[in-house]
């Protein structure tokens, strides 16, 4: 039954959703040339196909179709409060992207978007040109995949180069690339910056059985030992900490495996680590909870000012557990934890 359910579902990217302005677009064209066999289909606007009513986003994610579109209004937002801004006073991020190719099954996406297809938008342009207006007025520390995984898809769009590119025009600018990915052939393809930092969440196997379609730890920390030594700012993740059964034993061997393979001396050049324990808007996880029956979105989670995140006392434990296992090889000053910013 599970071989004709895989068999009868297409193949990711079969469908590919043009909004009609796009469709002489160069940038579109060179997408859909990528894509040949695909059946492309022109629509008016995004929101026709990603926000239709009783969507089945597990089945979509599955059978992921990519819709090409034009992201209007504001493009660059101010950084939302459960994320860590590593002390950068004008910290925000923007949305390349809406959903990802990879499916965790703890991810906030799932209970934020109605659809579980990919949009991705294409007026690149016009981000650069926000950016640059706010670039007048103050420094910035802009996070551009917080929403997505864009390294993954960086051979299809380019955009972590052309961020990084801005980063060479702009001294006040920074950015930070959250990833799961081993991207080691786009590490090899970019200049080390001190204005480019790529942010890798690292994961017991654990939690990865939960992360669907992600690399292993062993390959993310090959990703980390070719960034750290081509010279990349790397941040090091370790952030949403998930409730496993046991999971003092899971972190405590991840942290062995990180030292093994990275080596003490690599470690005292990670740019800094992050620490946080799970949360979620308490709207985004009644959704989550119905996309889902995993185990992680059903822990009995407590409301603190709008956001359900694991009681305090556990949350706490979690958090110094993890930074126990980091003070032996880094200072406390490059130790973030997110509770400590808010």
């Amino acid at each position: 039954m599970l071989s004709l359910k895989k068999n009868l579902l297409a193949e990711p990217f079969s469908h590919i959703y043009v909004e009609r302005e796009l469709v002489g677009d160069r940038r579109t064209q060179e997408i859909l040339h990528r894509f040949a066999h695909a059946r492309v289909i022109e629509i008016g606007h995004y929101k026709d196909v990603f926000c239709r009513p009783r969507q089945h986003t597990a089945l979509q994610h599955a059978s992921q179709a990519l819709i090409l579109a034009r992201k209007t209004g504001s493009l660059i937002y101010p950084g939302s409060p459960v994320c860590q801004n590593f002390g950068n006073h004008h910290f925000y991020y923007t949305s390349l992207c809406m959903n990802c190719v990879f499916d965790c099954q703890y991810c906030y996406l799932r209970g934020m978007y109605p659809s579980g297809h990919l949009v991705l938008f294409m007026n690149l342009e016009d981000y650069i040109a926000e950016l640059e207006t706010l670039l007048l007025e103050h420094p910035v520390y802009l996070c551009i995949s917080y929403d997505t995984e864009l390294c993954a898809l960086e051979n299809l769009h380019g955009y972590v180069h052309a961020f990084a590119r801005e980063t060479e025009r702009h001294e006040n600018l920074t950015i930070e690339v959250r990833t799961k990915t081993s991207c080691t052939q786009l590490l090899r393809s970019l200049p080390g910056s001190s204005r480019v930092i790529f942010a890798f969440t690292l994961s017991p196997e654990e939690v990865i059985r939960y992360e669907k379609k992600t690399p292993s730890l062993q390959a993310r920390l090959e990703a980390v030992r070719e960034g750290l030594d081509l010279g990349h700012t790397i941040r090091l993740c370790f952030d949403p900490m998930i409730h496993v059964p046991e999971w003092r034993k899971a972190y405590s061997r991840m942290m062995e495996t990180i030292v093994k393979e990275l080596g003490e001396e690599r470690l005292r050049h990670v740019f800094d680590f992050s620490i946080g324990s799970f949360r979620i808007s308490q709207d985004y996880l009644r959704a989550l909870r119905k996309s889902t029956d995993s185990a992680v979105v059903q822990y009995p989670f407590v409301n603190v000012d709008g956001f359900y995140q694991y009681p305090p006392e556990t949350a706490e434990e979690m958090e110094n557990t993890m930074t126990g296992l980091l003070l032996p090889y880094a200072g406390r000053d490059r130790i973030f934890r997110w509770r400590e910013q808010i």
